[in-house]
């Protein structure tokens, strides 16, 4: 046992409190941006009559992922229509979709350095293991210290948890990527640049797309929790069902929940799969 303690509780007061004073301005400018995505997002989702949005969808999931996930993206989204849970849904996909901008901004340029440079990825592997490993509802205390509560935090905490596994597949997807391949680029002198573009990114395209998927399906997860600090959504009313013992209304959310994350997970898939076969 240590004869003292060690102050981290202080540390990370201290540290939280000077980012606060001195980065005000910058968490206020992207908490406007952050705000300006999912707001845009979802009022022009909800301008669309609800049939025009579900058709919409139902059409992409079978064009990504066949017929029969087309009708069952079809059924699911008129179930959440009927049920009246649509504007929540298309609250929570919005909250989704934003969050995602974010994690593709970031996550794909930091997954292609930390593959084509060793010791930027040495750096930044414990710091994704330290992320992948912390509980999803820490992330809200940060959230909520520099965003307030609402729609921006939800999406911050969102964004951030979902951002390792982008991360992590581009690195492994470009690293994984032949040296035949590679070579051949090289001797037809091509830039770092073409190479990066025309032969790393297309052949590790199937793993990249493996980890947009992840990150979506964590980021779903995310965004009900981050219903606990005001991100509303589908999460709102499952935690609505759950404070005040409403089992049926607390399912209801649950299950469109289960719709969004089938009709996210079936596009993603699909849309690697196309992609890689059009290759």
């Amino acid at each position: 046992m240590l004869p003292f303690r060690i102050p981290i509780n202080e540390w990370i007061t201290h540290i939280v409190d000077y980012l606060e004073k001195e980065l005000a301005t910058v968490f206020d400018g992207f908490s406007t941006f952050v705000l300006f995505i999912v707001t845009s997002l979802k009022d022009g989702m909800i301008f669309l009559p609800p049939i025009v949005l579900i058709l919409f969808i139902a059409l992409l999931t079978w064009y990504m992922a066949g017929w029969k996930n087309g009708i069952v993206a079809l059924v699911g989204l008129l179930v959440t229509e009927n049920i009246g849970l649509w504007e929540a849904f298309v609250e929570t996909l919005a909250l989704v979709l934003s969050a995602e901008i974010l994690v593709v901004t970031l996550g794909l340029p930091m997954g292609i350095l930390a593959a084509r440079n060793d010791r930027f990825n040495n750096i930044l592997r414990p710091i994704l293991d330290f992320m992948q490993t912390m509980p999803a509802f820490v992330y809200l205390i940060p959230a909520v210290m520099f965003f307030g509560l609402g729609l921006v935090p939800g999406v911050v905490a969102t964004f951030v948890f979902a951002l390792p596994p982008l991360i992590r597949l581009t690195n492994l997807g470009i690293r994984q990527v032949p040296k035949e391949l590679v070579e051949a680029a090289d001797a037809f002198g091509a830039t770092e640049l073409q190479k990066l573009m025309k032969v790393q990114i297309p052949v590790a395209k199937p793993t990249i797309m493996a980890g947009l998927n992840q990150s979506i399906m964590l980021g779903l997860s995310m965004v009900v929790i981050a219903a606990m600090i005001g991100a509303g959504g589908l999460g709102e009313d499952v935690l609505r069902g759950i404070q005040r013992l409403q089992v049926g209304q607390g399912f209801e959310a649950g299950l469109v929940v289960v719709i969004l994350a089938i009709i996210l997970d079936r596009i993603t898939s699909g849309f690697g799969v196309k992609k890689n076969s059009a290759g």
